[in-house]
């Protein structure tokens, strides 16, 4: 049994149930990092082997079962009648050697027009050893949160499709250790739309496809019983295109481009003096303490730095992959956030194989940067692996496919 002594851990909990107003509490006229924080942070990380060989993204990228989590929209043009699933990822195993995050997925064709899709990804912290401020302990536990999906997805024409997909969120981290901490919940929806179109250009075809997400809007939540305190979960804007050109019957390669945005509040800058009313005053930016769909409006304007930090909480990621027969892949990306909003920047490269009715996919996360601290990336040497199993072809069913067109 592998044991985490969380002293840290614990004293940042119960000071932040506490006090959790003083969070973020800042001064100056100028900020070198201001991160955005959320609850259940995991609901952002690529799920995938695939998409995540290719710089985490995937709004625009061909449809496949893992589609869920970067757009549902796609759904209604995959081309497989029925489709199952199976993610792994061993997570942050330069810091903790038994995190990781499990997903699957299922998709089904409903007709040539519509498809139906639910998954379940699942986010393990491992064995953690818990103790007090005194150092004394507390028990062992499993900390874990989990989402549960379904999405219907639709064309609404010859190119176009456009889905929406409901959510629950569980966030169990505390086990219950303290009087004052419980499990968190959070009901949440997306939305998608998505293009597809075949496209000609001298002698080779290809594909032009683009995308457009908002995903997890939904509920704040809290894991305290001591106070009303919320936290908002990762609302999030994806949006991108794909350009596929098949270079000839056997070879293809497809360009991708994803843009990211949290659309959740920026922390402001807060003075040290409370007021009369005993809170902080916000020196710069604006009250985070707003509604979920006030904190999505909000979300683009209220940077303490105005335009130009809100121009850093925009992430970046560009992808290709390359298909021989339609059977091996290569794939490589990179994924750019500003150091401002969290310095995560690296090279990701993946490869895929598919065989008669299954798939196999697996990719490997290359940081270009080390933290400050350490000298080295906690994301280093990240590895994703994924399992699909195709059944029928929707494509060769012709006859039927004809029908319900």
């Amino acid at each position: 049994m592998i044991k985490k002594s969380l002293i840290i851990l614990m004293s940042l909990l119960m000071a932040g149930f506490a006090a959790k107003a003083q969070q973020g509490v800042v001064t100056g006229q100028g900020l070198e990092y201001n991160v955005i924080s959320t609850a259940v942070p995991f609901m952002i990380i690529a799920p995938d082997a695939r998409s995540a060989g290719m710089g985490d993204l995937g709004v625009s990228t061909s449809p496949d079962v893992y589609s869920m989590h970067w757009n549902p929209a796609k759904y209604a043009f995959i081309e497989d009648d029925m489709s199952f699933g199976l993610a792994y990822s061993p997570w942050l195993r330069k810091l903790v050697p038994d995190m990781n995050i499990a997903y699957l997925a299922f998709s089904k064709r409903m007709s040539g027009k519509s498809a139906i899709a639910a998954t379940l990804k699942y986010f393990s912290l491992g064995e953690i050893n818990f103790r007090g401020p005194g150092n004394e302990d507390l028990g062992t536990y499993s900390p874990n949160e989990f989402a549960i999906d379904l999405c219907y997805s639709r064309k609404l024409g010859d190119y176009l499709s456009a889905a929406v997909a409901g959510r629950f969120i569980y966030s169990h981290l505390t086990q219950g250790v303290t009087n004052y901490s419980r499990a968190a919940w959070s009901v949440a929806a997306d939305i998608g739309v998505y293009y597809q179109r075949p496209v000609y250009l001298s002698s080779v075809d290809g594909v032009f496809s683009w995308g457009v997400a908002i995903t997890n809007m939904g509920s704040k939540m809290s894991y305290s019983n001591a106070n009303s305190k919320t936290d908002f979960i990762p609302t999030n804007l994806r949006l991108g295109p794909t350009f596929l050109v098949n270079i000839d019957e056997y070879n293809s390669i497809a360009l991708s481009v994803d843009i990211n945005k949290l659309l959740v509040p920026t922390p402001p800058i807060y003075d040290t003096v409370k007021d009369a009313n005993g809170n902080f005053k916000i020196l710069k930016g604006m009250d985070p303490n707003v509604s979920m769909i006030q904190g999505m409006i909000q979300s683009f304007y209220d940077a303490p730095d105005g335009f130009s930090e809100e121009l850093k909480e925009f992430t970046l990621s560009v992808g290709a992959e390359y298909w021989y027969n339609k059977v091996f892949a290569v794939r490589a990306g990179y994924f750019h956030e500003s150091k401002m909003k969290g310095n995560r920047k690296y090279l990701t490269f993946g490869a895929g194989l598919r065989y008669n009715v299954f798939a196999l996919d697996v990719s490997y996360l290359v940081p270009v940067n080390n933290t400050a601290t350490s000298g080295t990336n906690p994301l280093e040497g990240t590895l994703r692996f994924n399992l699909a199993f195709n059944i029928n072809k929707w494509g060769e069913n012709t006859k039927l496919e004809q029908v319900n067109r």
